[in-house]
């Protein structure tokens, strides 16, 4: 047995934020559409969430799901992810896996299949798309782009954008500078 393998505990990530937010389950709950119980059986981790599920929950904490998946692990300096490590489906056949776990200053994740197109994205901070199998459609900035297999797409910190899968198990790689690391410019004097 492989003994740095681990189930990925998303539950206390999701009480963590919640709490530092001072928010109720019930609030969470009612911005969310989730029940409290199945948002306490989550805390608890006595249920696991759909990739959508997590992504509703993100949502009602002002975050996202990649933010809370990443949290969900204690930082390590070495951390190995097998191609069978764990991976999350949100029951319509799209599925995601984590591949940089815990606190860190990038977060790493593979993308396969389809999900919610008309899901809008706007990170904090850079990210970067490359699509490993398959072709995908991006729009930003009032702008289509088409990726296939070996493209990347580089977007900087607050470009809005979606995207989604052209053909069956497309396979997206979006490497993202984590939320919490202060790498946007701000405008004003130097």
């Amino acid at each position: 047995m492989d003994e740095h393998k681990e189930t990925l505990r998303v539950g206390a990530a999701v009480r963590r934020r919640r709490r530092t937010l001072e928010l109720t389950l019930s609030v969470v709950a009612e911005r969310s559409g989730l029940s409290v119980p199945f948002l306490s059986q989550v805390e608890n981790e006595r249920a696991r969430p759909s990739h959508r599920s997590l992504e509703k929950v993100a949502d009602a904490l002002g975050t996202t799901a990649v933010e809370l998946l990443a949290a969900a692990d204690p930082a390590r300096t070495v951390d190995l992810v097998r191609a069978d490590d764990t991976s999350v489906e949100d029951g319509t056949g799209f599925v995601v896996r984590s591949l940089v776990r815990g606190h860190h200053q990038m977060h790493a994740q593979e993308f396969v299949g389809d999900h919610d197109p008309g899901r809008e994205f706007q990170l904090r901070n850079d990210v970067l798309m490359h699509v490993t199998e398959g072709a995908v459609e991006v729009e930003a900035e009032g702008r289509a782009y088409r990726l296939v297999r070996g493209d990347t797409l580089y977007l900087t910190g607050g470009v809005r954008h979606r995207w989604r899968a052209t053909v069956a198990e497309a396979r997206v790689l979006v490497v993202a500078v984590a939320e919490h690391i202060d790498a946007v410019d701000e405008p004003g004097p130097k």
